[in-house]
């Protein structure tokens, strides 16, 4: 195939999908075998130094915050990103932990850009290949269907192509021109959900994002959930099983594990608490102090939970959410 035109960027992390199914081959049981642990073992056992890394959702919502707090206390180094969340790429990068991104977005809508990124970006190296957000999630859907690119349109002709690392060829069927959106597979993927297993089997409500791809574009994946039910609760509505337990490497009991960030029927977004990070980090100083205060200084998330506010801020976070 002739490849006609090429973005200006070398691939972070380049698609080796027989390597993914030779990993979860030889890594991944199919036992129904507990899985649970803590936010803090989970990150030691399943992230490395240098390792490509993923969460999910989008901005504030169903985001793996307690987990991401976490890896800041353990001071993970030269991480690459797959760069399409907030707080989460925003902690780490305040943090000096992250080396390079796949970059989709990483804004607070009508509050503008992280002054985070734009530090990183402008002054600190840390390199950055860019794509739309659909792109990223089909990158993930490539490396699930166990293909190595996905052909799409929707970047043809942007800036956006320009600085990714993709390349156009033309349609062998149609002569058509055709991005070539190359596979993302995952060192770990790292996913916040309502309710989970034991074992490993998960539960979404609302909208799913891209946790389905992510999942089964993860060597390791990392689940934080809501709330930890029996397996006879998953058995009783197989479909809403939406990521199996055999994808999954670690459950950690999370409740209000996306705070400062909402959780869709359970409990709203913490806008004062937003607020706060994003005044603080206007400079690098502030931010820091932020991340020694919030995350440094504080053992678990448990002890984060009282730090911001207790019981009374959660009650005040349920009241905010929108009905099932």
């Amino acid at each position: 195939m002739e490849i006609l035109e090429s973005g200006l960027y070398d691939l972070i992390q380049p698609p080796d999908i027989d390597g993914l199914r030779k990993w979860n081959r030889e890594n991944k049981s199919m036992a129904l075998e507990s899985k649970l642990m803590s936010e803090k073992e989970a990150m030691e056992r399943f992230v490395s130094d240098g390792d490509y890394v993923g969460f999910e959702l989008y901005g504030t919502c169903r985001a793996p915050l307690s987990l991401v707090r976490e890896l800041v206390r353990q001071g993970r180094k030269n991480l690459r990103l797959a760069g399409q969340g907030l707080q989460d790429v925003d902690f780490l990068l305040a943090a000096g932990m992250v080396e390079a991104m796949d970059i989709t977005y990483v804004g607070y809508e009508v509050h503008g850009l992280s002054p985070v990124l734009r530090r990183a970006a402008e002054k600190q190296g840390v390199k950055m290949v860019e794509w739309s957000n659909a792109a990223l999630a089909w990158r993930f859907k490539a490396a699930a269907m166990g293909v190595s690119y996905l052909p799409i349109r929707s970047m043809l002709g942007t800036d956006t192509f320009k600085y990714s690392a993709g390349k156009v060829a033309e349609c062998p069927f149609t002569g058509d021109r055709v991005m070539l959106l190359p596979a993302l597979i995952l060192d770990c993927g790292v996913i916040h959900v309502h309710k989970a297993d034991q074992y490993g089997n998960c539960m979404l409500e609302g909208i799913s994002g891209f946790a389905l791809e992510m999942a089964r574009a993860s060597k390791k994946l990392v689940i934080s959930a809501e709330e930890i039910v029996d397996n006879e609760e998953i058995l009783k509505y197989p479909d809403r099983n939406v990521i199996p337990y055999y994808h999954v490497d670690a459950v950690v009991h999370a409740p209000f594990g996306s705070h400062p960030g909402e959780m869709p029927y359970l409990y709203g977004r913490d806008e004062p608490g937003i607020m706060e990070w994003l005044q603080v980090t206007k400079t690098e100083e502030g931010a820091s102090d932020y991340l020694d205060k919030y995350i440094r200084n504080v053992p678990d998330h448990a002890a984060y939970i009282e730090l911001v506010g207790g019981e009374e801020k959660l009650k005040e976070l349920r009241a905010l959410s929108v009905g099932r």
